[in-house]
């Protein structure tokens, strides 16, 4: 995939959380990090107060670090959830109300990529049904997303850990990827492609990289075992991450 138009950034969600959110941005940025991406900050709260959004915006600018990367609510991350757009009823409510609350925020912080995480199946609810209500709401999104010039984002995660999340794969994230880009006619929406969680499910990364390159628009690095920084096989979750930036004309910012 090469480096000319690929920027590293730190996931501020999973590294540098022994301190409060908004002090976040300012380590990434002491530790040399120009480029940050975040889950969604506000696991019960979809639509945020107004101040908290501001107050997150003014961490991110007073530090002097760009947000690239922004998750849609998903549920408890981390936590027993995988996502909420999959989700019959509140959970898929609660995205559908998000979505132009994050649009927003990203638009307002110059983000142009946007993560929606699927959802763990259900007992007792048929998966057909959920991959119906997950398309109309992948749909949705990436609609919202091309209105501020972004993509969106579909993430494959690892079966070990997620057991009952039904994108274990990248061809099956492809596949959901595939289907979205023929719903809108928009081509916005790419595959994120994590290799921790391939590496996770004994997928050859070389070939998922040979195969999925030109479909992909962001891409996450971990050690396996242990999810720590590239290079080791300990620490806290996925050290760096990389981002596509074909639709924004980015650089890298950090080897890592």
């Amino acid at each position: 995939m090469g480096f000319t138009d690929t920027r590293f950034d730190v996931n501020l969600s999973i590294l540098f959380t022994e301190l409060p959110l908004l002090e976040r941005p300012a380590a990434a940025a002491a530790a040399g990090f120009t480029a940050v991406e975040l889950w969604w900050p506000w696991v019960d709260a979809p639509v945020p107060e107004q101040a908290e959004l501001d107050a997150l915006r003014d961490a991110l600018n007073d530090a002097g670090t760009r947000l690239v990367g922004l998750n849609f609510y998903a549920g408890q991350l981390p936590g027993p959830d995988r996502g909420a757009l999959s989700l019959p009823g509140e959970e898929s409510e609660k995205f559908r109300a998000n979505v132009p609350v994050a649009v927003e925020f990203a638009r307002t912080m110059g983000c142009t990529a946007l993560n929606a995480l699927y959802g763990n199946r259900i007992e007792g609810v048929d998966p057909v049904l959920q991959d119906e209500v997950a398309l109309a709401n992948l749909t949705y999104a990436a609609r919202a997303a091309d209105s501020i010039g972004a993509t969106l984002l579909i993430e494959a995660l690892n079966k070990p850990e997620s057991p009952l999340c039904p994108i274990v794969s990248a061809p099956k994230a492809i596949e959901i990827v595939d289907k979205v880009n023929a719903a809108t006619g928009l081509g916005n929406a790419k595959f994120l492609m994590d290799l921790y969680h391939l590496a996770m499910n004994g997928e050859d990364l070389n070939e998922v990289i040979d195969a999925y390159a030109d479909k992909t628009g962001h891409v996450q690095i971990a050690d396996n075992p242990g999810r720590g920084a590239p290079g080791t096989t300990d620490g806290p979750g996925g050290a760096t991450d990389a981002e596509d930036d074909r639709r924004s004309g980015g650089r890298p910012d950090r080897p890592g």
